[in-house]
């Protein structure tokens, strides 16, 4: 019948697809243009890293190329792109390096300058250390801006033969492990109230008797013979006479107008002010030692310029000395002799070093005790003041030493016996006539 089914009806021939695609769909076609457009892209670049790569070795220095390495062309893709990446790399680098940077500020300078000792500066080669320490500071300038500049304008690539040709050490780091977070305010309040209550020399009265000190002693000189040579030359009795006056005088002068004044000061009750009663002794120990500190100051001082005098560069103010040349018991010899010259020298050191000794005590003198300041002059200060003058000394005598010679060698066989043995040799031969002639 019609509605009869069969297989036939119930599954239809399957039809096959046609051997040849004409058409493709829209997803083929973008893919198929992704890779084409990827491929194109390597091809391209490729072609860009060859052509950059024979520009660039083209316009190398001379010095730049090597000679034994083979064509760029001719090496393989991986090395030739890390050829031109390090090689353009260092062709940035060195057009970034010979870009002018700014300048460093003249202010700058200056302030450097400021914080440099002036006595550093001073005289001739102070002003070629001067010279040298500016130029010193403008090319460190120049190289830490110049480095900085790079930095931040080129990123370094990951090659590890970069890492051989550049030797320049790294910038500095910040510090590290520091907490800088922390309030300071209040430990600051906090250490400055302590130091007020136990450190006394920002008492008030210690500033009284710094202004005391700098007053009395700030132009004065225990022994002063800077105008010695003026007055002619003089002998080594009197030298040491006047230095012995001199710091006599001084001593007296001191005691009678500095130590006064100090006396006067703490005898106001105003001058403990502050001060706790357990406090007293350290007080006064203070009180010691800034006072021991002017006076060995003073000294130092004095010596200082004293031995100054004889300076072999200035020989300006160099002591004049009368020395006499004498003949007793048929010896030549200088009076007094080099010897005693040079210990009336020294005998100026000694003498200010035993200058205000015995200075009491403000404590002692309160109480009634007998204790005194520690004024004696360093051991390393008379060192290199008696080591300086015996060289001075043994300069400045050459030429005496060698007047002294020439008399020697000239007359010194008139009366050393050589003449009167050749006279009586001579009479002892009974020369004749013609031979006395």
């Amino acid at each position: 019948t019609s509605n009869k089914r069969t297989l036939r009806t119930l599954f239809r021939a399957a039809a096959l697809p046609p051997s040849v695609i004409s058409e493709t769909s829209p997803s083929q076609k973008k893919l198929l243009t992704y890779h084409r457009g990827k491929e194109q892209q390597e091809m391209i670049n490729q072609l860009l890293i060859d052509r950059a790569l024979e520009v660039y070795y083209i316009t190398m220095d001379e010095t730049d190329k090597d000679e034994t390495a083979p064509p760029v062309t001719e090496l393989p893709s991986t090395v030739r792109k890390c050829f031109f990446i390090k090689s353009y790399y260092l062709f940035l680098k060195k057009c970034v390096q010979s870009n002018p940077v700014v300048p460093i500020q003249q202010q700058w300078l200056r302030s450097i300058l400021a914080m440099v000792p002036q006595s550093l500066m001073e005289g001739r080669d102070g002003e070629l250390l001067t010279e040298d320490l500016l130029m010193e500071i403008v090319k460190d300038y120049e190289k830490s801006m110049q480095r900085c500049v790079l930095r931040r304008a080129l990123i370094k690539p990951d090659i590890e033969e970069l890492d051989k040709l550049e030797e320049e050490a790294p910038l500095p780091l910040l510090p590290l492990g520091l907490d800088f977070s922390s309030t300071w305010h209040n430990s600051y309040i906090k250490t400055k109230k302590q130091i007020m209550s136990t450190l006394h020399i920002l008492h008030p009265t210690m500033k009284t008797l710094l202004d005391f000190g700098y007053t009395a002693f700030f132009n004065f000189l225990v022994v002063d013979f800077s105008s010695s040579r003026l007055k002619g030359p003089v002998d080594c009795k009197s030298f040491k006479t006047d230095a012995s006056l001199s710091c006599s005088k001084a001593e007296d002068e001191i005691m009678s107008t500095w130590h006064q004044r100090v006396i006067g000061l703490f005898s106001q009750s105003e001058a403990l002010d502050g001060v706790k009663l357990d406090q007293l002794e350290s007080f006064y120990n203070c009180v010691a030692v800034l006072m021991s500190n002017q006076l060995k100051e003073l000294l130092q001082r004095a010596t200082e310029v004293f031995v100054k005098l004889f300076d072999p560069e200035d020989r300006s103010r160099l002591p004049l000395f009368k020395m006499d040349l004498t003949f007793d018991e048929n010896r030549m010899e200088f009076y007094p002799s080099l010897q005693d010259l040079e210990e009336a020298i020294l005998f100026v050191v000694d003498c200010i070093g035993q200058t205000l000794q015995n200075v009491q005590m403000i404590r002692a003198w309160l109480t009634g005790g007998t204790a005194t300041l520690d004024a004696e002059l360093p051991a390393h200060t008379v060192q290199w003041a008696k080591s300086t003058l015996k060289k001075s000394i043994r300069d400045n005598l050459e030429g005496p030493k060698e007047h002294f010679k020439g008399y020697v060698e000239s007359y010194g066989w008139l009366v050393d016996g050589t003449a009167e043995e050749r006279i009586n040799r001579f009479v002892a031969e009974q020369p004749s006539f013609d031979e006395y002639t």
